[in-house]
């Protein structure tokens, strides 16, 4: 890690790495895993079982490109939490999108992450 870059203790690196790693670089494919599994009709548990294998790449590449640590149990918390509310969110909003494009006969949207039957 650069000297003068201040580490934050909870996270294991500093927070720039944070933004950079993990909220883009990982949350990017966080996004896109529950897109998928929306798509394909997966059930939503997988979300988080791919969520914490996600957090483990993440806490490696901040680990390998950055100089984070790489057994941090709170980095690795709080990394998986993001990218489970990130993969979460997608999966629901796509999961919406998917089931009123699909059924636009039975079903329309209410709200950004729910869906209702029509004149019912």
């Amino acid at each position: 890690m650069e000297e003068g870059a201040a580490t934050i203790g909870a996270l294991g690196t500093t927070l720039s790495v944070f933004i950079g790693v993990t909220v883009i670089l990982a949350g990017f494919a966080s996004y896109m895993t529950g897109q998928a599994l929306a798509n394909t009709w997966k059930p939503g548990w997988q979300v988080v079982v791919y969520g914490c294998l996600l957090g483990f790449a993440d806490r490696f590449l901040t680990f390998a490109l950055f100089g984070g640590e790489l057994l941090s149990v709170s980095g690795y918390v709080i990394d998986t939490g993001v990218l489970l509310l990130i993969g979460l969110f997608s999966f629901r909003f796509n999961q919406v999108r998917k089931m009123t494009a699909q059924y636009p006969w039975m079903y329309e949207r209410a709200g950004l992450f729910a869906w209702r039957e029509k004149g019912g």
